[in-house]
Order: C-alpha cells, then structure tokens, then sequence
C-alpha cells in the first residue's frame, strides 16, 4: 500500500530503525530519534544501492516521489546518482546545476564501469587541471567558442600542444552530454578546428629491425637488476601486453598448467577479456619467480610492498640501465616489435596478430571477436615467437663471442 502524509506523520520511533514503504524501491527510514528519511533502493551493475532524498516533512511525500523519477530518468541513462554525487562533491560543484563541471561530473561518473581505471583517472585529472579552474561553475549554455578557446590557449601556452587538443575533445564530449540532455543546444569545439595547433604524432621508440632486436634480447638476458624486474623484462617481449598490463599482472590471472594468462574485462583497455598464451620460455620464467613472489597477489610487487604492484617506471629504468634511450625502445615499444617482426619476417596473419595484440579485432559480420577465437593459431604463433627471439639472441651472442676471438688472436 502506497504511503500518505497522515500514515508518515502518524509513525513513531522505535527502539530499532523501522522502513514504511511506498512503493518501486521509496521508503521512508524511522529513526530510533524521531527522524524521517526518504531514500530510495535502486540497483545499477548488478549491485543494489541507496539514494537519500531528504528529510520528512521538509521533503513532502510529493516531493519525495518526483526525486524518485528523477533518479530513475538518471539510471535509465546509465547514471549512477550516487556515484554522481560523489564525483560532483570531489569537483566542488552542486550536481543540480548546469555549470559545465556538473555535466563534467555526470558524464565522467556515466564511464566509471565503462572506461579502464587508469584512462578514467587521466581524464579526471585533466578535467580538474586544465578545464574546470576556468570552466566548472560556468553555465554551460553561456560558453562561447572563444572564451573555450581562452582556455585552450592556457594549455597550448605551455608547450602542451598533445594535451590541449585532448582538453578540446574532452570539453566536446561534455558539450555533446548536454546537448543530449537537454542543457546546451550544441556543441562550439568544431567551431576552434583550425585554431590550435596541431598535435605532432609520434609513435612511442621500437626497435623492429632482427639484428638490433637480437642485441636488445642478448642485454635483457644479462640484465643485473632486482629478480622481479628482471623477469618482468625478460616476460615483456614474450608476451608484448601493454605496460600497465604486464606491470599489474596477478598470479590469480595465471594457469601455468595450461600455459594461459587470462585477463580480465576490468584490466583490458578494450574491456574485453584478453588471453594471452604463454609459451615455453614464459612458463619458465614464471615458475622461476612463483617462490618468491607468489605470496603477493601480484606476480611482479612493488620491492616496498608485496600488496602493491612494482613501479610503472620499473621497465622503463631497466631499459635506460641497459644503455637504451626513450629514443631508441620503450616499454610500449615490445608491442611495435612483435607487430612487425610476426608479419614482415615470421608471415604470420595479420588478424592473429592484431588480435593478441589486444586490438579490436572483428569478424565479417562486425562482432568482436571472443577471447578464445584462433587461440590454437596463437598458441603456435607466441611459441614461434619466444623461438625466435632465442635464436637471434643467440646469433647475436655467438657473433660477438667469435669478435672477440679475432679481436683475442
């Protein structure tokens, strides 16, 4: 039975916190002190959550329910109100007003489920850095092309040239937000097209070319470091998963048995579960280290704390130790390596290699492909792989034992 203002009124505390029920998820909470709060019971992901909506009776039983309608428009959109709230309270603006930081708050809670959490960060950190000290309590509708440009030339003026044009796609996508809910009639960004600077692509330094590869994989092989960057380094190759990936890996996501690391949705940038086939080389490498590290969660921990992972810096200072500047190979750079040494020297297909890459790989109707697609073809490619960057490590080394010779006699 639905509620009224006299059955709210006439309700009195009780030793235990009491529930009246309105109906579709409103009640109102009776306080052992007397109090009266609205909340609302509501699930979204598959987890069930609570909105408060006020307090009886300066929250009348009307009120209350079109709270209620509002909340739910909000979920129908795949808002999280609460989460909202949240982000909304840690950006300093009101989540009831059109400011442009209230639709930044509520379009970057939307991607909170959607959205890998270090690219969810990045994009809160430069929302709060390089947009709202200029942007967050403006209302949205009343930001003109130039004054965005204002504050796009900020950014540029700093040599920012790559993150100013980010800024400019992210303070579209918020535009674009308001336009579909109704707090803005367009989006001004195209408007600046033309007038920033573009960004200068560079691809992140690889080496592709066998022979110098065989002299990268002869130093990672002799690399003096700590055991746990070591196998990190020496695993990089063999598997050519993005950093952030390699860095953070679990050894609840490995089955050496069946020689598969099996990631996860909510570690994959795609979002999609990801395996990785390991090869013989990998599985040793692993089974190496499992005695001391495998009471951390993580297969690689930080040398400070076993319950954190090892420093997104780790790989890269390995490198630099081993004479190998930003220039020259990265960490990313593993990825580049294998792209083109599987197609151009080892002719694997493309679309094997595309899709252990991680890339979003589709099938002729335009589907993702699932995680165990071609996984057999892929099994044999990772271990060819492993095989080969053995064989010119080896060549490498044997050529320099026999200059060593000639340089002896």
């Amino acid at each position: 039975m639905s509620l009224s203002d006299k059955s709210i009124f006439a309700a009195k505390p009780a030793a235990k916190p009491y529930k009246l029920f309105d109906g579709a998820g409103l009640y109102v909470e009776v306080t052992p002190s007397g109090g009266k709060y609205w909340r609302l019971k509501y699930r979204i992901a598959s987890r069930e959550r609570r909105a408060a909506l006020g307090v009886y009776p300066t929250v009348s039983l009307k009120e209350a329910r079109d709270k209620a309608i509002d909340v739910k428009r909000q979920l129908s959109r795949g808002v999280d109100p609460g989460e909202q709230k949240r982000i909304a309270r840690a950006l300093k603006v009101s989540p009831q007003s059109d400011s442009f930081g209230a639709l930044a708050a509520e379009w970057l809670g939307q991607r909170r489920t959607t959205w890998s959490a270090s690219h969810w960060t990045k994009i809160d950190a430069m929302l709060k850095r390089d947009l709202l000290p200029w942007l967050e309590a403006r209302p949205i509708a009343d930001i003109t092309p130039p004054e965005l440009l204002t504050v796009l030339r900020r950014i540029e003026a700093r040599g920012a040239v790559d993150t100013t044009k980010r800024a400019r796609i992210v303070a579209g996508q918020v535009f674009r937000f308001g336009v579909a809910t109704g707090k803005v009639l367009r989006d001004p960004t195209p408007d600046l097209k033309g007038a920033i600077a573009p960004a200068v692509k560079r691809h992140l330094a690889a080496i592709t070319e066998p022979k110098v590869a065989g002299r990268l994989m002869a130093a990672i092989q002799h690399y003096e470091g700590t055991p746990v960057v070591r196998a990190a380094l020496r695993l990089a190759p063999l598997t050519f998963v993005r950093p952030g990936e390699l860095r953070a890996a679990r050894w609840a996501e490995m089955d050496l048995a069946a020689a598969e690391w099996r990631l996860p949705p909510e570690r994959m940038k795609t979002r999609q579960p990801h395996i990785v086939p390991l090869s013989r080389q990998a599985v040793e490498i692993l089974s190496d280290l499992h005695p001391l590290t495998g009471k951390s969660p993580y297969v690689f921990p930080s040398h400070r704390s076993r319950l954190r992972p090892m420093s997104e810096n780790a790989i890269l200072m390995a490198l630099r130790s081993l004479g190998y500047s930003k220039e020259e190979m990265t960490g990313h750079g593993f990825r580049a390596m294998a792209r083109t040494i599987l197609d151009e020297v080892l002719d694997f297909r493309v679309d094997l290699i595309e899709h252990q890459l991680a890339h979003a790989v589709r099938d002729a109707n335009g589907r993702a492909y699932n995680r165990t697609a071609h996984l057999e073809g892929r099994k044999k490619m990772m271990q060819a792989w492993s095989d080969y960057l053995e064989k010119i490590r080896r060549e490498f080394e044997s050529e320099c034992a026999d200059r060593l010779h000639r340089d002896a006699a």
